[in-house]
């Protein structure tokens, strides 16, 4: 199983959990089953036709996965997942 870590803003949608243990054997697979046990997460995580939304970052045991094979990347037991929103602002 790999762990996938949630944001604090998203964590209310999630049961209030910090870790989430899903299984997959690829990133995609591992955000479906995050989303089938949580559903409430869908509208933060993807677009209306599915499509990971462009300000959530994902990475893979700290590799940004869009520098891998995206959602495609392979996923083992013991991988880490961490969701990290896009924060916009400033000065």
């Amino acid at each position: 199983m790999a762990k996938i870590h949630i944001p604090t803003p998203l964590r209310q949608y999630a049961g209030k959990q910090a870790t989430v243990e899903v299984k997959g054997a690829s990133v995609a697979d591992a955000l479906s089953g995050l989303v089938a046990a949580h559903p409430d997460l869908r509208r933060h995580l993807y677009t209306d036709d599915g499509k990971l939304r462009a300000f959530v970052n994902v990475y893979l045991n700290d590799e940004d996965v869009r520098y891998l094979q995206k959602e495609a990347t392979a996923v083992k037991d013991g991988d880490t997942i961490s969701i990290v929103p896009s924060i916009a602002g400033g000065l």
